[in-house]
């Protein structure tokens, strides 16, 4: 714990990593991921600041007199602030300065420790650890924003750090894969496929997926689609379709795909293949629309 003179006026706040991933490990902790407004609480005697991620004020009464409750001199707290009647709150999950002390550089334990004895008052709230086995697919069922995995040890970080890696729930969707792209550098198989979905008498083109294969399954699809290779796209409707090292197949392998929502262009954000389906027929496959 470094001993300093002067509480500073701001300190960068860690932000974290998206990853694709989706894993359990003893070498990591995992907190629920809560869709609302990144908040550092700033308390230096009778002064409390609020301020958002971008360093701008925020006027939230209830909560600076929360904080000024607290039984500290000084403190920096980092957390999300929820509106709502199920979730509504501050939901602490860091704390980068405490009583003359930066305590960014303890060990990620050690700062929870910290904050574990901080009596807090609502609408503040520490954010627990999920002891879920999966806590992504309680984050699915539950209908969170996602989960944070953060490295066991981890000192806090004033940059986007890979310590912290936000998993954020999924979307899933059917998809046909009308073509697929040469593998590069050491890939085998294939690069990415290209996939889309009917509308109509068209088949659109969604986007492209290069995450969720090993290597069997790279050599297996490849083996697939080379059989199946025609010389046009099927797509009748394909905004951004690669042209470069690219190849089309006749759309009848339908595959089961993990995303993060559609964007404004209606392609797919951060696509990966979960699996593919042997029960479903191409031709029945749509997009799905809530």
């Amino acid at each position: 714990m470094a001993a300093e003179t002067k509480m500073p006026d701001w300190l960068e706040p860690m932000a974290a990593t998206l990853t694709q991933e989706r894993f359990s490990s003893d070498e990591w902790l995992f907190e629920q991921k809560f869709d609302g407004i990144r908040l550092l609480a700033y308390k230096r005697g009778d002064d409390v600041r609020l301020y958002s991620r971008n360093h701008l004020p925020q006027n939230l009464p209830p909560l600076a007199a929360a904080v000024m409750r607290l039984p500290v001199d000084e403190v920096i707290l980092d957390g999300e602030v929820t509106w709502g009647a199920s979730q509504g709150g501050y939901h602490v999950f860091d704390i980068l300065w405490l009583n003359g002390h930066n305590v960014t550089s303890l060990p990620l334990e050690d700062r929870r420790a910290l904050l574990k004895e901080l009596p807090f008052t609502a609408p503040m709230q520490r954010v627990e650890l999920l002891e879920d086995a999966e806590p992504w697919q309680r984050a699915r069922q539950e209908g969170w924003e996602g989960v944070i995995a953060k490295r066991r040890g981890s000192p806090y970080e004033h940059r986007r750090s890979k310590h912290w890696l936000k998993m954020k729930c999924e979307l899933s969707q059917e998809l046909v894969v009308g073509g697929f792209t040469d593998p590069q550098g050491t890939r085998v198989g294939l690069g990415a496929l290209l996939v889309g979905y009917h509308e109509g008498d068209d088949l659109v083109f969604a986007g492209k997926i290069g995450t969720g294969f090993d290597t069997k399954l790279l050599l297996d699809l490849r083996a697939r689609l080379d059989r199946l290779e025609v010389p046009k796209p099927p797509f009748t409707r394909a905004v951004g379709l690669p042209r470069l090292r690219a190849h089309w197949v006749q759309p009848e392998i339908v595959v089961q795909v993990g995303f993060i929502e559609w964007t404004d262009n209606d392609k797919l954000r951060h696509p990966r293949l979960l699996n593919v389906r042997i029960d479903k027929s191409a031709r029945d496959v749509v997009r799905e629309r809530p």
